[in-house]
């Protein structure tokens, strides 16, 4: 076999640090180690996997494809140490970092109080987070940047597992004074009024805004889309200003609904739910803490 660990934990390198120099400090190799390994990795190969722009190294198409498969590789490896305890290997008592991708809801008013609990059962414990739109993490865990990934959207990466995690449901909020409530906050609106509405909704890629026309598409046929944001804040504050109505999560709204700032629109439509996924990689080898942190998770 001509491929070595040593090429591929290089390559990896490199991909996160865009550059030979910034790799060879991550894994203790001189900058000409680092740049003879990757080079020597493209010979056996017989393929380029970046692309040189100025003084940084941008992963091309056939570097994208190959580093989830490296990173797998290494996982494997990792764990085979572990589990035999070689020197130099983790300790599998010894607190591990974890890289956790969410998605926006779950990263904003979820995450934290759970990773505060779990870090209060291991207080040693590190966790990495990374927050953004479904599509985002999803991605990020098909390419093996985070160890694992909780969504509030379906997921379409084919090399990524998503089982079921949580229910939440879905509120649909306004502005009190929102003229559709003719001055009564608690009035009942029916299809017909709802059809009328202004929406305010989050960018194409979000599991809200996906969940939020599975889930009222089939009742209204159509959303007048007002207007489009990147984020669930920018939306309640949108929707305090009167500018529309919104369909969030109940975690997302309840402060302002609190406040009264917002109302919780009554309806005829049945009630709202939609289910948070947890997702990893087909082939991510789970480490103990890994492993553990899932358990706990799922527990919550």
């Amino acid at each position: 076999m001509r491929i070595t660990l040593r090429q591929l934990a290089v390559f990896t390198a490199v991909a996160d640090a865009g550059s030979t120099t910034a790799a060879a400090g991550r894994i203790a190799l001189s900058q000409s180690a680092t740049s003879a390994a990757l080079n020597e990795l493209e010979a056996v190969l017989e393929a380029r996997l970046f692309d040189r722009v100025g003084t940084r190294l941008v992963l091309n198409d056939t570097g994208r494809g190959l580093l989830p498969q490296a990173r797998a590789v290494l996982d494997g490896a990792a764990g085979i140490e572990r589990d035999f305890g070689i020197a130099g290997a983790p300790d599998a008592a010894a607190p591990a970092r974890l890289r956790v991708g969410a998605s926006t809801t779950i990263g904003n008013y979820l995450l934290p109080t759970l990773v505060a609990d779990w870090q209060r059962t291991r207080p040693d414990a590190q966790v990495d987070v990374m927050i953004a739109n479904t599509a985002a993490v999803a991605a990020a865990v098909a390419r093996m940047e985070v160890d694992i990934g909780l969504i509030e959207g379906p997921c379409h990466e084919p090399d990524v597992v998503a089982r079921p995690w949580r229910e939440e449901e879905l509120v649909i909020c306004c502005a009190p004074s929102h003229q559709l409530l003719g001055g009564d906050p608690a009035r009942k609106l029916d299809v017909a009024a709802l059809r009328r509405a202004a929406w305010l909704l989050r960018e194409p890629g979000s599991g809200t805004r996906e969940a939020v026309e599975q889930a009222l598409q089939p009742h209204l046929h159509q959303l007048h889309e007002e207007l489009r944001f990147g984020g669930t804040e920018a939306i309640k504050q949108a929707a305090v200003e009167g500018l529309g109505f919104t369909c969030l999560s109940l975690f997302a709204v309840r402060d302002l609904v609190a406040l009264g700032r917002l109302v919780r629109v009554r309806t005829t439509l049945p009630r709202l739910v939609r289910r948070f996924w947890l997702v990893h990689h087909r082939r991510k080898q789970f480490s103990r803490g890994l492993a553990a942190f899932v358990d706990f998770c799922e527990q919550g």
